[in-house]
């Protein structure tokens, strides 16, 4: 089977997570969130071009919640985002007590259409969410005239921010793994604050007893990272900008070899896009997916609209392109692991059920 996931882990992160898990000399461990957590933070600076290190969580959907603590959601306030996502995306906005408002999507990329947003937006909006769905970039300017604070859930991709919030992910099969994890970038004149709000209200880097001598001025919450997850992280962070060259160069060859007839349509290659995911539409999704199946190419939706489960169920309105977009896309294997001769067989069966659906 060509997979459509793999872990992305390095040999050096064995090495790495030893060092953690070994005593000192005094039979002591740290494993909490030290200074490896700090490097973890000074390397992502480097790699995603940042002024300043990013605050380390223990997921993206952690981030996802403190920007939107940060930003001042709360019960009945509204937020615009796209039901085309991991729940982990709208899951923050419901807990909070808040209100989904769902946008259209553009019907060939999957992502938030801009002018759906401006439809969508009242008094009482808080916020835009937006996803860069397999690690095509959204229309970030276009979102940023309204003038509400937009979220860019960054799961799919490792990019500067574009957002005026954005969230990354480091979760197991994403490019850059620590087990689990992700990091907030926000506002510099919020970073401070976002730094307590991940541990309780506490400043950790305060000389005084952090527990039991500070004053908690804001509840926050237990959303650090450890140093486990950052030796993880540290160990494969050399390899995220290679592996997302292949999966672009994988993806330049799909745009290249896949023939429009063969498929129900797809966006144009892109180079400044990630591609975790290859994304095709299919009238026979069903169909498509057992013949890739049968001939060993694993497939999948890997997301479906939100807005179906009962957890979700507010009013969305007409969301003609989230209807096409849910209904026929499927995603082709198109990872670092996908060598030259598998793409090029990957070609020769879709093509192959393009022949049979004719």
């Amino acid at each position: 089977m060509i997979d459509l996931f793999r872990v992305a882990m390095s040999p050096e992160a064995i090495d790495r997570i030893a060092d953690v898990l070994t005593p000192d000399p005094f039979g002591r461990l740290y494993i909490g969130q030290g200074n490896l957590v700090e490097q973890f933070e000074a390397a992502l600076m480097e790699l995603l071009n940042l002024p300043a290190p990013p605050i380390t969580t223990n997921s993206c959907t952690s981030a996802i919640d403190l920007a939107l603590h940060l930003i001042g959601v709360g019960p009945g306030d509204a937020v615009v985002t796209t039901p085309m996502t991991c729940t982990a995306t709208n899951s923050p906005i419901v807990t909070r007590g808040a209100i989904p408002v769902w946008a259209d999507v553009d019907p060939w990329t999957g992502l938030i259409d801009p002018a759906d947003v401006g439809r969508k937006i009242t008094r009482k909006t808080k916020a835009i969410m937006a996803v860069d769905w397999g690690g095509a970039l959204c229309d970030y300017a276009a979102l940023k005239q309204f003038g509400v604070p937009v979220v860019q859930d960054a799961a799919h991709h490792l990019t500067t921010p574009l957002g005026d919030y954005a969230c990354y992910s480091f979760q197991a099969i994403k490019f850059l793994t620590c087990g689990d994890g992700g990091a907030l970038w926000c506002p510099s004149r919020q970073m401070e604050r976002a730094r307590l709000l991940r541990w309780y209200g506490l400043d950790r880097r305060s000389k005084a007893d952090f527990r039991c001598e500070q004053n908690i001025s804001e509840v926050g919450h237990k959303y650090h990272m450890s140093d486990i997850d950052a030796a993880i992280g540290l160990a494969n962070i050399g390899m995220v900008r290679e592996n997302i060259r292949i999966c672009q160069g994988n993806a330049a060859y799909y745009d290249q070899h896949i023939e429009s007839y063969q498929i129900a349509g797809r966006a144009p290659y892109s180079p400044s896009s990630s591609y975790w995911l290859y994304s095709i539409l299919m009238k026979n999704r069903d169909g498509f997916t057992s013949f890739m199946a049968n001939k060993g190419i694993a497939t999948s939706q890997v997301h479906a609209r939100n807005d179906k489960h009962a957890a979700f169920h507010f009013p969305n309105g007409l969301l003609p392109g989230v209807d096409h977009f849910d209904a026929h896309q499927i995603n082709i294997p198109v990872g670092w692991w996908v060598t030259s001769s598998d793409r090029e067989y990957i070609v020769n069966v879709i093509e192959e059920w393009s022949q049979c659906q004719i």
